[in-house]
């Protein structure tokens, strides 16, 4: 009897000590949204919502120019997100998953395009 109440014990002791680790979820989201005006005239942006709740925003560069799609502005929009990306990635997040989408709602050359990043990372509950 003396040995089942020890085992009880041990058991009892390992299962809260395994509930007591149960790593947290947290998530954030980076969304990026691309202007498609012509001669330049959107506005483009990085929205990075935090696990915290707070946002935070950096400004992109827009794809048209007076002379048409700027490739030099899709190139460092390009360089900005993965730059993103890279330091949230090094910082233990993982994309867990993105979303493109297309705006254009009518016929004058103008919409946008956006993604949406979500990005997970488990910790060690405290």
């Amino acid at each position: 009897m003396k040995h089942i109440i020890i085992l009880l014990l041990v058991g009892l002791f390992a299962q809260t000590n395994l509930m007591a680790q149960k790593p947290v979820t947290k998530f954030i989201q980076i969304t990026t949204i691309e202007s498609v005006v012509n001669a330049g005239l959107g506005r483009s942006k990085m929205i990075i919502s935090k696990d915290d709740g707070s946002t935070e925003e950096k400004d992109m560069n827009n794809l048209f120019s007076i002379a048409g799609i700027n490739f030099k502005n899709v190139k460092e929009n390009e360089v900005s997100i993965l730059q993103t990306l890279k330091s949230y990635t090094d910082n233990g997040w993982r994309i867990f998953s993105n979303t493109p989408l297309t705006l254009s709602p009518g016929t004058n050359g103008s919409g946008i395009f956006m993604t949406r990043y979500l990005l997970v990372k488990e910790e060690e509950s405290k």
